[in-house]
């Protein structure tokens, strides 16, 4: 079945919130932001602003009726700054007016006073000076200071990860308006309706179920709309709930881009340790993470790097402890994989390094300490159904790694100035939501009198396909074509207390959770069939719209079954809830099954680097991938091929630039970069993994989101690995992104 969203997309009717028509009276927002990274708020002069023609409001910290206060999970962020400012983009004010033109040129007119403090903008730094967001985390297995003591090769590194702008294509907005009775009404581009939902209650003082908040579709989100998505909420929000008129307010690009945060970056210490056959026998890592100004989702990122921090391989004694630091930064935020690929990075970052000085291809030490059945990791779950040795060997039998590269070693012999590098990316990655008790959803289902069909359920489609697959869902229990069945809009008063789409959660859970309410009705209805042919509804089944008895097909069509069960006065709407069953985590001792299950995967990538000019491209990128038994084979392989092309961009180009007074100087299209048609691989393959799903997946169908960017890693190695064709004593570093800058740097490095 082709994406549902498809015909829309491609002839512009899909609507997103900047689509919705305007009700009459509507005012527009912009917001005023501090241009300092850090500093005192002496004063805040919006008279100039207020007395501007056409402007209805300017609102501050001082005209919320509830608490000023959007953070998640620590309460550590306001709406808009009062006292202190921590970063440059951050909300002081917020200007309504008549047209968007007039509350951007009022806004102009706006005079801060504010007494500048040094910024901090580096995480090491931030630490030396006591600088936590929140305690750190540590989790280990095994014992770490022995282990390393009967190691025959200890080596110790340092690596950096950059940040990464999710540079979506629809920007962050809201369109708010009143209803009846003090309530409103909130369409917002969001991953989570019930964390502006439930954060726009507390802003305005008011009972959740006053908000209602409905989200359409995103034109994309990556993270950055899970918790982001709300600041823009709450403030159309705030002005409807003093001018009593409609509110919108969308960012433009470089607004969006300096006030929102981003992917984390990273710096992080690594020793690792192993035997004389290179089994690695202890990993000790730690990881300082650049959280920003405020808390954010800084605290489940940074545990996700840990439960992730040994990739797909089996390692006895490890101890991980990572910090969150505060700097004068955006608050970061969730981006696809949730801390889990900066993880990954450093453990690769280590093997490359023991690669190195060990003069042995990193593909030999990765395969030698893949996961094996009944492993333990080190957060205390048992490793089950592990593909990722049938991963690498399915890619090995497909492509032939060994001569692969020896084509490598052979071009390398033949052209002095253009140098290839080939490296191994495997992958393993669990899904779920890492506390617990977000591993659950709701799916509320009708079948009207007509036969046809309408779901609503609490995930949000962002592109990536989620109300297809809801779609398929339905349609294949009902056994009916997918044209009877819509897919409502993501909305709290329909589908209450929803978890955000994230984690590669959303198909599974609120999939499941639409399978369990249609299947309750299917049994209401082949009680009636059952009924209507004086039948037992055990001997029931549909097939293709038709009630079949004992297999043999009956004169009962869909629509004359459903209209029967309406006449019986038969419920035909279902509420299904689903809860993740077996995970659980203990934050105590860091010990538990937190994941339903893990999804693996093997790349293998081949870079070519310009000598001369420190240019470069990949030829080649293959892969296998852990798919399950797809629902949705081409959605699935758009989202592996799209994941792997973010991924490489994060490793290659994607480069944030902030100046020493915490300003973001990469920011518009023409100074920071992403893959484009002419820098994505040559050749992209990949291939489907021959296996049977688990249960806990929806239909057997595993999460497909994230974890194909983390194939996107192997592209750093693959560029070091062609740097050190031609200039052998160029230094093995870690410090993504490797831009043709760096590239051309280490060509021509001297010792």
């Amino acid at each position: 079945m082709q994406n549902a969203d498809a015909k829309g997309h491609v002839t512009g009717k899909s609507v997103y919130v900047d689509d919705i028509p305007v009700q009459k009276g509507t005012l527009y927002g912009k917001v005023f932001s501090s241009d300092i990274a850090h500093g005192r708020l002496r004063k805040l002069d919006i008279s100039g602003a207020l007395a501007y023609p056409g402007v209805e409001g300017v609102f501050t910290a001082k005209d919320i009726p509830g608490k000023n206060q959007i953070g998640g999970i620590i309460a550590d962020e306001v709406l808009f700054a009062d006292e202190v400012v921590e970063f440059s983009g951050q909300p002081l004010a917020f200007v309504v007016a008549k047209d968007e033109l007039t509350a951007r040129k009022a806004a102009s007119l706006i005079k801060a006073e504010i007494e500048v403090l040094k910024p901090v903008t580096d995480p090491r730094e931030a630490m030396q000076k006591g600088q936590l967001l929140f305690p750190p985390n540590t989790f280990q297995m095994g014992d770490v200071e022995k282990a390393f003591e009967n190691c025959t090769h200890v080596f110790e590194g340092r690596a950096e990860t950059g940040g990464q702008e999710h540079l979506y294509i629809e920007m962050q907005g809201s369109y708010a308006h009143p209803l009846e009775n003090g309530s409103i009404k909130i369409h917002s581009s969001t991953q989570g309706p019930t964390h502006v939902q439930k954060t726009a209650s507390r802003i305005l003082g008011l009972p959740m179920h006053r908000i209602e908040v409905d989200v359409a579709r995103l034109g994309g989100g990556f993270g950055g709309k899970e918790d982001q998505a709300t600041p823009y909420a709450c403030m159309a929000a705030l002005a409807v709930w003093h001018l009593k008129r409609p509110v919108k307010v969308i960012l433009h690009r470089m607004d969006d881009m300096k006030m929102t945060g981003k992917r984390h970056p990273y710096s992080a210490d690594f020793k690792i340790g192993l035997s004389g056959d290179l089994k690695i026998m202890a990993y000790q890592a730690t990881f300082y993470q650049n959280g920003g100004a405020a808390s954010d989702l800084s605290p489940a990122i940074l545990d996700r790097s840990l439960f992730h921090s040994t990739n797909a391989y089996y390692i006895p004694h490890t101890r991980v402890t990572a910090y969150s630091c505060k700097t004068n930064l955006p608050p970061n935020t969730a981006f696809r994989g949730f801390g889990g690929p900066q993880g990954m990075y450093i453990m690769e970052a280590a093997i490359a390094k023991a690669a190195h000085e060990l003069k042995v291809e990193a593909w030999k030490i990765q395969t030698r300490n893949f996961l094996k059945e009944n492993d333990t990791f080190q957060y205390g779950q048992i490793a089950e159904n592990v593909n990722i040795s049938k991963c690498f060997a399915q890619l090995d039998e497909k492509y032939d790694l060994r001569a692969m590269k020896q084509e490598v070693e052979v071009f390398n012999r033949e052209n002095p100035y253009y140098k290839k590098g080939m490296a191994l990316m495997p992958v393993c990655f669990g899904i779920s939501f890492t506390k617990t008790t977000m591993n659950q959803a709701r799916a509320l289902v009708h079948v009207y009198q007509d036969g046809s069909i309408g779901v609503s359920s609490g995930a949000v489609e962002m592109g990536q396909g989620v109300n297809t697959k809801i779609l398929q869902v339905a349609a294949r229990v009902f056994c009916v074509p997918p044209e009877k069945v819509k897919i409502e809009s993501t909305n709290t008063t329909r589908v209450s207390n929803t978890s955000p789409t994230a984690a590669s959660s959303g198909a599974d859970l609120n999939g499941k959770a639409t399978e369990i309410a249609c299947n309750a009705l299917l049994g209401r209805l082949k009680e009636t069939a059952g009924d209507m042919l004086k039948a037992n509804p055990r001997d029931i089944a549909l097939k293709n719209e038709w009630v079949y008895l004992k297999g043999f097909k009956t004169d009962i069509h869909w629509k004359k079954l459903v209209w029967e069960a309406f006449q019986k006065r038969i419920c035909l709407t279902e509420n299904g809830h689903y809860a993740t069953p077996v995970i659980h985590f203990d934050k105590s001792t860091n010990k538990g099954h937190p994941f339903a299950y893990h999804v693996y995967g093997t790349a293998v990538l081949i870079a070519t680097v310009d000598c001369i000019r420190g240019r470069y491209h990949f030829d080649k990128v293959a892969f296998v991938h852990d798919f399950g038994n797809s629902l949705n084979p081409s959605i699935d392989l758009g989202q592996a091929e799209g994941g792997l092309a973010q991924g490489m961009g994060w490793m290659t180009m994607e480069e944030l630039a902030f100046n020493e007074d915490g300003r973001l100087m990469s920011n518009s299209l023409s100074t920071y970069k992403i893959p484009d048609i002419y820098s994505v691989p040559k050749v992209v393959e990949c291939n489907a993994l021959e296996t049977e799903g688990p249960d806990l997946a929806i239909l057997r169908s595993k999460a497909v989101g994230e974890p194909p960017l983390m194939y996107g890693v192997g592209a750093y190695y693959a560029l070091q690995n062609a740097i050190l064709a031609f200039n052998p004593k160029a230094p093995v570093d870690f410090n993504a992104p490797m831009t043709p800058e760096k590239v051309l740097l280490r060509l021509y490095h001297k010792e």
